[in-house]
This record gives C-alpha cells, structure tokens and sequence, in this order.
C-alpha cells in the first residue's frame, strides 16, 4: 500500500519567548531571550536562580476559574497551544472529522508542581484535604486527553513519555499514524511546565543546570566554549498534521511536509549520551533513509543543543559522521540558547520553529555563541538570524535513557 503524504498546517507555541506562535518565533528569529531569573519561587536557596519561564500567559483568556483548579499547568499550555495551532491551520471539525483526529503529546515529568504542593498539603494537614483532582492533574496522558476533551477528538490519543525527546516521538508516530491510513489529522508534540523545588534540585545535583544566575540571558550558550549546563524553560509546541489529500481538499494552507522520522536507543547510560554521538547519528540516518533522501539534500539542522559539555561535542561529531565533508557547508542552530530547554515539549517547540523557519526562508540563530570550541567547529548560525531558501530542515531531539528521535521537514511541493 502507497503511504499517505503529510502535511504540516498549524503551529502552536508557547514559550519564555512568548505566547502564541508568532510572538514567539518573532523573538526567536530575532535571538531575543527569554531566559531570566526565577520569578515564580524563592529560589535563595538554590545553585541555579535561572529559568526561561513563561511570564505573558493569561490563563483566563483560555479557561474559567473554576477549570484552572482542575488542570495542571503543562494541561493548560497544551490546550492554548492547541488553539493556537487549529487558529493558524484554519480548520473546522465536523463529527465524522473528529472521529478521524487524534491528539499525541509528549510530557517529560507531568504534573510535578501539583506533587509537590500536595506532599506539603498531606504532611501539614493531612490526607482528608488532598483533591480530588490531585491525581488527574499530574499525570501526564491528561495533557492529551483534555485536549481531546475539549474539542471532542476521538481518534488515536496517547501520551509519550521519552525524556527530552518526548516532543519529537509524539510527532513522529503521529505522522506514521497519519501515514498509514489510521487518522486524517493529530495534534501533536509537548508540553512540559516543572520549574519547581524539586526539580531545580535534581537537575543541580546531576551537575547539569548552569549556574551563570549574574548574566541570565547568556547562560544558555550551546556549542560555546564557555558553556556550563542547560537553562531550564516550559512552555508547549504543537503541530497539526493532516493527511495530504484532505490538506488540499479543503483548501488548507500547508506550511511544510513531514517526511522524515528515525529513532533508537544507545543502550548506553542512564543520563550521559554515548561517546562520539554513534546513537545520535543512528537516529539521523534512520531519518534520511525514511525521508528517501540524501544527506546533501538537508539545508539547516535544529539541533538538540543543550548548552551541556557531552551533548554539543557529541552531537558535533555525530552531525560529521552523518554528513562528511558537506557537514561544514550545513547551517546548524540551537534555538535552545533562547528558550531554554523545556524538557517533554522541546522537540515539539523546535519541529514547530523548524515549520516556520521553512515558511519564512529564516534559519533562527544559536545566540551567546561567543567563545568557540575547537570540538564544535561546525557553522552554528552565531548570534544573527540568516535569510536562506530551505528546502529541507532536520529537527534532533536526544532523551536522557538514550532515547533519540529525528524529524525532517521539507518545503511544500505538489
């Protein structure tokens, strides 16, 4: 059976960057951080007091209050993301549609906040005052199913839980669901919001927050020399994926294809990726061999780029080995030295920036690019957006656990 082609229709984005798709890329483009110092906790007591947090989110715009005391913040973010996205795919869901759409979004811990809170709540006054709602507030598969909910979609409906390629696995077996006949259109990527206590702990005590708290929007600085540990952000990306044929026939502004998707895992390390980024560059190279083309063919690369040490070397070496010489002529970016890394939802912001960045023939810079490494020697599109035609972007999303995925998108054709 012929697979089906699939387009790209709709972005949604929330992000430190700002809410909604086009504030947010405009900010981006432009490599206008959204990285600060923690508002929304007293963080006198941590190593790291930094964080891309979204300050522009009106929940009441999108939720009454008696819904917010229902839902998670990752839950909301995901539902405004989605409006965003079905606002910009311009679409109108009959019955027999939603019977034929399905919801897929990535969560790397959920509703950590709400645990939190709640531990405190059973601990001071007991487990009598514990919601109701507790439970259906953390998990992460509400984010999908309120989504569903909402609209009333009642296709396929899953949450996928990899880590930081939580995102770009949701889009991915979205777009295969798509491929094979199972739904006509998903909603797709992640949502992540866990700038807590807990969180900002662990991540200190693993050694991977930087600490750079006096210059905070210079602290995420992926491929510099002087880089030190990933800024932490939340937000939501989502994208809408439809089943070509249908795309065209209701006269639906496409904004890219999907045509790429590899995954594996290094079957390595818990956290560490593996030496000279061998499972990085298995999960590129599933990608173009899915997507039928040749490594030559790809334009500009969104990197995972963490602003890590083992992450930017790796993924330096792993984009070399993938790509041989033609690796020094590729544009490769980090959008994460402006967002932040936002954990589950990264890979559905950056496959949305990728969409994007193929509408507008822009390729985002990677900002604080100020120190080169002799290891990460590769053109990272410093600190200054640049105009180029894109006809295929690729999109890296690596999880801690060694569970990598690969995006490709490609511009438009009949």
């Amino acid at each position: 059976m012929e697979k089906r082609r699939v387009a790209v229709t709709g972005v949604g984005l929330i992000t430190p960057c700002g809410t909604g798709t086009e504030k947010s890329w405009e900010n981006i483009k432009n490599g206008i951080s959204g990285i600060d110092l923690i508002k929304k906790l007293d963080v006198s007591r941590f190593e790291t007091k930094i964080a891309g947090e979204v300050h522009d989110f009106d929940p009441l715009e999108f939720f009454d209050k008696k819904e917010l005391r229902r839902i998670d913040t990752f839950i909301q973010y995901a539902i405004a993301a989605t409006q965003f996205a079905i606002e910009q795919a311009n679409i109108e869901f009959d019955e027999e549609l939603k019977d034929r759409t399905g919801v897929i979004i990535g969560v790397g811990l959920g509703g950590l906040d709400i645990i939190e809170k709640n531990k405190l709540i059973l601990e001071e006054k007991g487990p009598k005052r514990i919601s109701p709602f507790f439970i259906p507030m953390l998990i992460g598969n509400e984010a999908a199913a309120n989504v569903s909910i909402r609209w009333g979609f009642k296709g396929p409906n899953f949450c996928v839980t990899t880590a930081c390629a939580s995102g770009a696995h949701s889009i991915g077996e979205a777009f295969k669901i798509i491929q094979r006949g199972a739904a006509d259109v998903i909603i797709a990527g992640g949502a992540e919001s866990v700038i807590t206590p807990l969180s900002i702990s662990g991540f200190n005590s693993m050694k991977a927050l930087s600490r750079r708290n006096d210059e905070p929007q210079k602290a995420s600085r992926p491929f510099d020399k002087d880089r030190d540990g990933f800024v932490m952000g939340e937000g939501a990306g989502l994208i809408i994926l439809e089943d070509m044929d249908f795309a065209k026939k209701r006269g639906a502004k496409i904004l890219a294809e999907i045509v790429g998707y590899g995954l594996c895992c290094e079957a390595y390390h818990i956290a560490a990726p593996a030496p000279d980024g061998v499972g990085m560059a298995m999960s590129m190279e599933l990608a173009l061999k899915d997507a039928g083309i040749q490594p030559e063919n790809i334009d500009y690369i969104n990197a995972h780029g963490t602003s890590t040490e083992l992450n930017d070397k790796y993924e330096t070496a792993a984009i070399k080995k993938v790509f041989g010489d033609y690796a020094y002529k590729l544009k490769v970016s980090s959008t994460k030295s402006m967002t932040g890394h936002l954990l589950g939802a990264a890979g559905g912001i950056e496959a949305g920036i990728s969409v994007l960045a193929i509408r507008d023939n822009v390729i985002p810079p990677t900002i604080n690019y100020e120190n080169p490494d002799p290891e990460c020697d590769l053109n990272y599109v410093p600190n200054k957006m640049i105009e180029q035609k894109l006809n295929y972007v690729m999109s890296n999303s690596f999880g801690f656990g060694g569970q990598n995925a690969t995006l490709i998108f490609k511009r438009y054709e009949e």
